[in-house]
């Protein structure tokens, strides 16, 4: 299904609330402006398989593009506003966007972009943006009569870019329409976690962040109403759960940390009760941090692991992970290999890169967009169906998988691997740490070592006098000391992207100028 089915059946109903303003745009809203912006699309030259760029804050007309890409056989390409001006003007490029649609709220961002001549379209919302169309006017002079045909569109996402240069993830667009069914996300989420017209869904990521993207428009497809945020709070979370009685939530593990750190009598004042699925994703989530989740939310603490390729995925329930704790469970789509150096898979409890294989496909399941080297190195050497996105782990002899860290993460010291998540994990629920990322340096003598930055928590970023050597002591008191950083540096803030993955590169840039500025 699509808005469409909904906006006939239940037209004046919210398909979106803004948690922070409390703007709705209805599913009748949704139905008509989505189907508008397609008319204008196909009027202005866009046909099947053509890419609109998507650059906004989390409002609700990211929906209104998102539906009109995927009623329309568009691919839509949501671009992280984050990011530096070289680095939207790339992706804009390398996507090959015939239309772009911002929001005026980014129009300094939007002003230094440098983009191709050639694009058909370019329309802003929310103020206006020099050299663009305006967005309302832009509707209102648009057909809503419905399209001769609605094939199905997709994403065309880009990697956060956390291990060098973002790269497109391009898949074959579907090959049915709209309103059929078929759908991979809704097929695989929307039976998992119980997505209906009952569900309320809190949304607290940045929309251009896959996950957040693709389950707001499952919401969309089952008829529940997706409650955004306009950036995550701690407190402003708990308030939005219990003043739209939200069922559904997805949040990435340092939320988890953010909940837990408020006070205890703030954070029990709040009656979560309406909450039937917590679902978290995106990066590894430290163990004693997941417990005690569970341990409040009681087991509805639901979990999966998955990548922006779609490679594959596997997934865990509360009770499940209770019974193997740290485990991202069993598998969800495809198939998990843990392949050594040697391209051999690997017994139960070794440690090695993870692929996963997908039978239905004769290749890699995805491509990384104009970069055919790159999307070669994703695939085995004799199985071309089994590909990888660099992560390290291990399965246990039930079946469950555990990570370990990013392959390019991982530290080489002395001839031993040590992995920064263990480390990091170690520290997540330190009261005197907000935040900790750990890289390996080069060193003339072990090869790396192991050097940790620090934000520290707010009471404790006055004066660290005596800090690192308290959390040296820490560390060493519960890890192999091979395993302690040598150096805890701290830091004001760390380089951590919105969806939750810290971009290392940048500390080991700012590690190796010496005195450079603070990343």
């Amino acid at each position: 299904m699509y808005p469409g089915t909904w906006a006939a059946r239940t037209p004046d109903k919210p398909a979106l609330v803004m948690a922070g303003s409390g703007r709705v745009l209805t599913y009748g809203e949704l139905d008509e402006r989505s189907l508008r912006l397609a008319n204008r699309l196909r009027d202005s030259g866009l046909r099947h398989g053509d890419v609109v760029a998507l650059l906004s804050d989390n409002t609700p007309e990211t929906y209104e593009v998102y539906w009109a890409a995927l009623r329309s056989g568009l691919y839509i390409t949501a671009v992280n506003h984050n990011l530096s001006a070289d680095e939207v003007s790339y992706i804009v490029r390398d996507c090959g966007a015939k239309a772009i649609v911002v929001s005026a709220a980014k129009a300094d961002l939007v002003a230094a972009l440098e983009l191709d001549r050639d694009l058909e379209e370019r329309l802003a919302y929310g103020g206006v943006v020099e050299g663009y169309g305006d967005y309302e006017a832009a509707l209102a002079g648009a057909g809503a009569a419905p399209l001769p045909e609605q094939p199905h569109g997709d994403d065309l996402l880009y990697s956060s870019g956390t291990t060098g240069r973002p790269k497109g993830i391009k898949l074959p667009l579907p090959d049915y329409a709209v309103d059929e069914p078929g759908y991979k996300y809704i097929t695989i989420f929307g039976g998992l976690y119980g997505f209906d017209e009952s569900t309320v869904y809190l949304s607290p990521a940045p929309v251009y962040h896959a996950a957040p993207l693709r389950f707001g428009g499952v919401i969309h497809a089952t008829g529940g109403t997706l409650v955004m945020m306009e950036k995550f709070e701690p407190e402003a979370f708990l308030s939005a759960v219990v003043e739209h009685g939200v069922t559904h939530t997805q949040v990435v593990p340092t939320m988890f940390v953010r909940l837990l750190k408020l006070d205890d009598a703030v954070r029990t004042s709040y009656d979560v009760s309406s909450l039937r699925c917590v679902v978290h994703a995106a990066a590894p989530c430290p163990v004693e941090v997941k417990q005690r989740m569970i341990e409040w939310l009681g087991p509805i603490v639901q979990e999966y692991y998955a990548s922006t390729e779609a490679n594959g995925a596997t997934m865990i329930t509360s009770e499940q992970w209770l019974a193997h704790p740290g485990s991202v469970g069993v598998p969800l789509l495809g198939v998990p290999h843990v392949v050594g150096e040697d391209g051999a898979e690997l017994p139960a409890g070794g440690v090695g890169t993870l692929y996963f294989e997908r039978e239905e496909f004769d290749g890699a399941p995805f491509e990384y967009h104009n970069d055919p080297e790159k999307t070669a190195t994703t695939q085995h050497p004799e199985h071309p169906n089994w590909t990888t996105v660099g992560d390290l782990g291990y399965l246990d002899e039930e079946g469950f998988l555990y990570l370990t860290d990013r392959k390019a993460f991982m530290i080489i010291s002395g001839g031993v691997n040590i992995y920064p998540q263990e480390v990091e994990d170690l520290f997540s629920l330190h009261p005197a740490v907000l935040d900790i990322a750990v890289i390996g340096v080069p060193d003339d003598d072990m090869g790396e070592r192991v050097v940790a930055f620090v934000q520290p928590a707010p009471e404790y970023a006055g004066d660290t006098t005596g800090l690192a050597e308290e959390l040296t002591t820490y560390a060493r008191e519960r890890i192999a000391h091979f395993k302690v950083p040598g150096e805890i540096h701290f830091r004001d803030d760390l380089p951590r992207t919105p969806t939750g993955k810290m971009v290392k590169g940048k500390l080991r840039d700012a590690y190796l100028v010496g005195t450079g500025p603070q990343p």
